[in-house]
């Protein structure tokens, strides 16, 4: 198989797990409370990644992290997987999945802007349209299909704005994690999950925990697998593949649409409308600032 036609079959994987994951939260928050079901998670991708650091022989690479790396390393991991997905799995447990998921996706309009705050990067003019079109697109599903049907449907005004802070964790997250780039990608996500899964292990000591439910277990691994760690690797090496980096990040933006599906049919939630407007508007709004922008300063050079 020729490496592009990895790629697309690792980017494919990456796409699938992350589509199911939104429908994996609810249920495994029926059995779990949002800390057990981060804990087991988080637990579970930690081993996974151990093990595909030692299929490749990496632990090598220990030796190699600075004592300011090693700092960097506990930081991102209080951010994630510790903070957004505390912040994550209580939106969800608040809100309708498909709510949660179009709202976290708004943290590429976050990261543009903390980029401009923390690290001085200008915005063209032209981004803030892109910014206002995808910001149009959360105002719209904030509001819920109620305000369209009548049908009174009332969202939770902390769920919503956890799902908007969960989208400021992850975009400090993404804007820290670039200082290890230097770092083998799966090697730096080990560490992350290590200091987060160590802090969520001191956080016992002061919440009770209850993982008794077998379904409510299973669910939890599932998250770690396919939201955590596979999806992550399988994405990391579709970009090693590939020669077209922008088409497979172009694809992940496939997964919030394709999840919708799998909520309906799995989670039985009927998909409002103001959902699919306002995630098109969301997901819009980002391609337009990533690709439009740049395919016209091209063109005017």
């Amino acid at each position: 198989m020729k490496d592009t036609s990895k790629s697309f079959v690792h980017v494919a994987i990456a796409v699938a797990s992350w589509s199911t994951v939104a429908s994996a939260f609810k249920i495994g928050l029926r059995h779990y409370s949002y800390y057990e079901l981060l804990l087991v998670a988080a637990l579970s991708a930690l081993v996974i990644l151990s093990v595909v650091i030692s299929i490749q022989r990496k632990w090598h690479l220990l030796k190699t992290i600075s004592r300011k790396e090693w700092l960097l390393f506990a930081f991102t991991g209080l951010l994630n997987p510790a903070g957004y997905n505390l912040i994550l799995f209580k939106a969800y447990d608040l809100l309708p999945a498909q709510i949660a998921q179009s709202i976290n996706y708004s943290w590429a309009i976050v990261l543009t802007l903390l980029l401009a705050l923390f690290m001085r990067q200008r915005i063209p003019a032209l981004k803030f349209l892109g910014m206002a079109i995808s910001l149009s697109g959360v105002a719209l599903i904030s509001l819920g299909s109620g305000s369209f049907t009548g049908s009174g449907i009332q969202l939770s005004a902390t769920g919503l704005i956890l799902a908007f802070l969960s989208a400021f964790v992850w975009a400090t997250f993404w804007i820290l994690n670039t200082k290890s780039s230097h770092i083998d990608n799966v090697f730096a996500l080990f560490l992350s999950f290590l200091f987060g899964s160590l802090f969520l292990l001191f956080g016992l000591l002061f919440v009770d925990v209850q993982l008794a439910s077998f379904k409510g277990m299973m669910s939890s691994i599932y998250v770690g697998l396919f939201e955590m760690a596979i999806p992550f690797i399988f994405f990391g090496l579709a970009l090693k593949k590939t020669d077209n980096p922008a088409l497979i990040n172009q694809l992940c933006y496939l997964s919030p649409f394709i999840s919708l599906f799998i909520i309906q049919s799995v989670l039985g939630e009927p998909i409002y409308f103001t959902t699919i407007v306002g995630l098109l508007l969301i997901i819009g709004g980002i391609l337009f600032n990533e690709y439009g922008i740049r395919n016209r300063e091209v063109l005017h050079r």
